[in-house]
């Protein structure tokens, strides 16, 4: 009898329920939990795919000395003698963990107590400060803690919602669909979107302000002074919950409308529409993410947004407030815990000699890190000086994901003793590890996470550990009892460590602290194990039914009233006559941080297989760049190649490049390389939206495009990208120099063996070789190279890995590359969850087809996740407009 769990999703913050069946022959399929109160049964494209993305290939199974198999006992007396050795001799702040929002909140609390309390160090970051830290920093300033004032259905019942810095369509698919939904039931309802591209979110937008980047903090500045004279000010709430209002709005009056629209790029009218827009409507929320977070100025933006919501008192109730969108699953847990190096559990803060007492006493320490630690950049610049002699890295791949990338790489290479907890024993950061830690997955671990409206949920194993893999909780556990501290390290399992967590949240608290949990304070292992999810505060006496802040006033800090943040306008450009174009890192729809997890599903890597740079068709034209040549983007620290992606959704000037592409599935293209390590001077997050570069096309001697069983070995070529396909992979490449024997070549890179004979041909005149290996009825591999970039029905071709190839003549339409007479061809995938391709929807507008609605009914294109629902809107506007002229 099939078997299901109730769980959630470990990719974004929307923290969606997901209930996982497994059968009797052990298969899993997931879906949606319509009883999770973030997504209703709702799942993104990554979501839906996540039985694909469980299987043991490339897992690290077995701790690792120097490559070498050892003992769980072995791994972990090392770990702990080399800690204790480097603090020993050097000092506490000679050691570091960074950690990572894909921990659960209980690996983080154990990592933070050891490194804090019991290390004595506040050297623990985590990559969440490469996403949030900024509304950290923000929300410390203007609230007094690290508080996120509202809810999600703030967001739906809002009659105004303002997406700033966040392509929601692609980043938080089931936050949009829900809005989507929200509006189609209130037309009324008014979305703007600020961003320099013209993202999917723009789908479903009333205005899109096509804003400069870094242009925020003068945006919402020039909104805070617009407000000045006008009805929307809340005199009353602000004189009676804040400090700061007079010297915030003198600072914001002093820059005129014509400075502010030259600042963001905005013409007069368009600021004028979204300032009286705002003024008139009471219930707005602004939802905001990491185009206003990953920036030098990101606090100052934050706290620009915050200022207007808090001078028309629009803040903590029904459908209003300011909304940080949070980037990881358990970004937030790892805030609760401190998982920040300047913070310190419970929302406790480190600077503070009171709270750090407080903490050493629960937790009956030796020691309380009584300074803030390094934060992310500058840990890795320490690691890097030697100042670092032994790095904790755990659940995170910082050689693909920090800035400077290259100069981490190093850092790492050149550091005494590196411990790297993970999955995956290829990641880029695992092959520089002394000791190699293998942990749990999803699916496989026990613990809770965070979302982005303070909801905790459960995720729960419902697989069993893959060889000696482990808790990460554990293992912290384990080495701070070998470091001599075992009492405070003894826990049972996760339900122990959550209980002591929200012990910790109502200690000495009465409600002088924003977060806390005391309800669950005597939880047992049962009630761990049926724990529904629930919005903090729940504190063990009191009003539990509170789950908006600040409507009240009460604000967290001395005072109890909030703050407004003067706010200057910063630097928005950053080229040079060397550099004179902008770059834009982020997501895209279908893949997740640095792929380790995402990659491995050949669904997921059907929509865009390549890494790729957007362009705008007017800066293609004067690089004289067309669409699918390689481009060469260079910043002052380094070099990628991608495929140029030609797009008028793209602002004259900039360029957006994906940051999830690694040394694993491209030779090239860990744009991170490119990305100084500027950080905003107060979060310490780091600018990675802004970046000045230059770009030029690359020229190849031949190309290539090719389908196989097998992953391809030591490639050794410019550019190359790796993606997994239905019954193997494909890859796309570029030669600076032609092989004089492709088959050769091909046997060599694809292991074929000599027996073998491939059919197909080689036109020297026209510089093209195409070749086909069967082995029986089974294609091998199919190779094609040109001098120009591959013309092949790629879809096509890949379906052949997975089909009979009995039929002469379909071997042979596999070396001509395209499928014969009758056979469809279904185009490049467009809904991935479906495996629709673009030829199939433009037959389906053919045949009358003229909606979104009727492409689902026809092709169930666009009726899971949805997230492809407005690339088919705009496949259908560009038939429809091509018909009529």
């Amino acid at each position: 009898m099939a078997n299901e769990v109730k769980t959630t999703c470990p990719y974004c913050g929307v923290g969606c329920g997901v209930i996982a069946k497994i059968e009797d022959d052990g298969a899993v399929t997931v879906k949606g939990d319509p009883d999770h109160p973030a997504n209703l049964g709702r799942l993104c494209s990554k979501g839906s795919a996540l039985a694909e993305t469980i299987d043991l290939d490339g897992r690290l199974l077995y701790p690792q000395v120097s490559g070498e198999q050892v003992t769980w006992d072995s791994a972990l007396d090392l770990v702990a003698s080399k800690f204790s050795d480097a603090i020993a001799e050097h000092g506490a702040d000679a050691v570091a963990f960074y950690v990572s929002g894909q921990l659960l909140t209980e690996d983080y609390y154990v990592a933070n107590k050891l490194m804090k309390g019991f290390i004595g160090s506040a050297n623990i970051d985590t990559n969440s400060r490469l996403c949030m830290s900024s509304s950290v920093a923000g929300h410390r300033r203007a609230f007094g803690s690290d508080t996120v004032p509202g809810l999600y259905e703030d967001i739906f019942e809002a009659d105004l919602v303002i997406l700033t810095g966040s392509n929601l369509a692609w980043c938080h698919p089931v936050i949009y669909q829900r809005l989507a939904a929200a509006k189609a039931e209130r037309p009324d309802m008014r979305i703007v979107v600020i961003d320099p591209r013209r993202t999917m979110t723009c789908d479903i937008a009333d205005m899109h302000l096509a804003i400069r980047p870094d242009g925020d903090v003068a945006l919402f500045t020039g909104l805070l002074a617009h407000l000045a004279n006008g009805p929307a000010i809340d005199t009353t709430y602000v004189e009676s919950f804040t400090n700061g209002f007079d010297a915030a709005m003198q600072s914001a009056c002093e820059y005129s409308l014509p400075e502010i629209a030259d600042a963001t790029g905005l013409t007069i009218a368009e600021l004028i529409q979204f300032y009286e827009l705002f003024e008139r409507t009471e219930k707005s929320v602004t939802c905001y993410s990491q185009g206003v977070n990953q920036s030098a100025s990101g606090t100052d933006k934050v706290n620009a947004i915050i200022n207007c919501h808090l001078a028309t008192g629009r803040i903590g109730r029904p459908g209003m407030g300011p909304f940080s969108l949070t980037g990881q699953p358990n970004a937030m847990g790892g805030r609760e815990v401190g998982g920040l190096a300047n913070m310190l559990a419970a929302h406790m803060d480190i600077e503070k000699a009171d709270d750090r007492d407080r903490v050493q006493r629960f937790w009956g320490s030796p020691a309380i890190a009584d300074k803030p630690g390094l934060k992310a950049v500058d840990l890795f610049q320490a690691v890097a000086e030697g100042r670092i002699k032994a790095l904790w890295i755990m659940a995170t791949n910082p050689v693909v994901s920090m800035p400077d990338a290259s100069a981490v790489e190093a850092a790492l290479k050149a550091c005494p003793f590196v411990v790297v907890s993970d999955m995956y024993a290829t990641t880029d950061t695992a092959k520089f590890a002394h000791v190699l830690l293998p942990s749990l997955g999803w699916g496989e671990k026990d613990g809770t996470v965070t979302n982005s409206e303070r909801r905790i949920s459960r995720q729960r194993g419902y697989l069993p550990a893959p060889g000696e893999a482990r808790a990460d909780w554990w293992q912290l556990a384990q080495v701070g009892q070998r470091m001599g501290f075992a009492q405070a390290f003894d826990y049972a399992g996760p339900a122990d460590i959550f209980a002591e967590h929200a012990r910790l949240s109502a200690f000495e608290n009465n409600g002088s602290r924003d977060f806390d949990i005391g309800a669950y304070s005597a939880l047992t292992r049962r009630d761990y194990d049926t724990l529904p999810p629930f919005n903090w505060p729940q504190p063990a006496s009191g009003d539990r039914e509170t789950t908006r802040f600040f409507a009240d006033g009460k604000f967290y800090h001395a005072d109890g009233k909030a703050r407004f943040v003067s706010t200057a306008l910063p630097q928005t450009s950053r080229i040079n006559a060397d550099y004179p174009l902008t770059l834009n890192t982020g997501r895209i729809r279908d893949q997740w941080h640095t792929m380790t997890r995402t990659g491995k599903s050949a669904r997921l890597s059907s929509h865009l297989a390549e890494p790729f740079a957007e362009l705008h068709p007017c800066d293609a034209i004067d690089l004289h760049i067309e669409s699918a040549d390689l481009v060469q983007i260079e910043s002052p620290l380094g070099k990628i190649i991608v495929r140029a992606l030609v797009t008028e959704r793209q602002a004259r000037g900039n360029i957006f490049v994906p940051m999830h592409w690694n040394d694993q599935f491209a030779a090239n293209a860990r744009v991170d390389r490119l990305v100084p390590p500027l950080t905003d001077p107060y979060s310490g997050q780091p600018a990675s939206k802004n970046i000045a570069v230059v770009a030029r096309p690359f020229q190849a001697k031949a190309y290539a495009f090719a389908v196989t069983q097998t992953r391809p070995q030591n490639l050794d070529c410019p550019y190359w990208a790796l993606a997994k396909a239905d019954g193997g992979y494909r890859l796309e490449m570029a030669f600076d120099e032609v092989a004089e024997d492709w088959i050769g070549w091909a046997r060599a890179v694809f292991g074929i063996d000599a027996s073998i004979e491939p059919i197909g041909y080689a036109d020297n005149s026209a510089a093209q070789t195409r070749l086909a290996f069967f082995d029986g009825e089974t294609l091998l591999v199919a190779l094609y190279v040109a001098s120009k970039p591959v013309a092949v029905a790629r879809n096509w071709a890949i379906s052949q890995l997975s089909a009979r190839q009995d039929d002469v003549r379909t071997r042979f339409a596999m070396v001509a590359g395209r499928p014969g007479a009758g056979t469809p061809d279904p185009g490049a995938t467009v809904c991935s969850c479906f495996n629709v391709g673009i030829n199939q929807i433009t037959a389906a507008i053919r045949d009358g087809c003229h909606s979104v609605e009727a492409i689902g009914t026809s092709l169930s294109a666009g009726t899971n996740c949805g997230s492809c629902r407005a690339e088919i809107r705009g496949i259908i506007d560009g038939c429809l407009k091509v018909a009529a002229e």
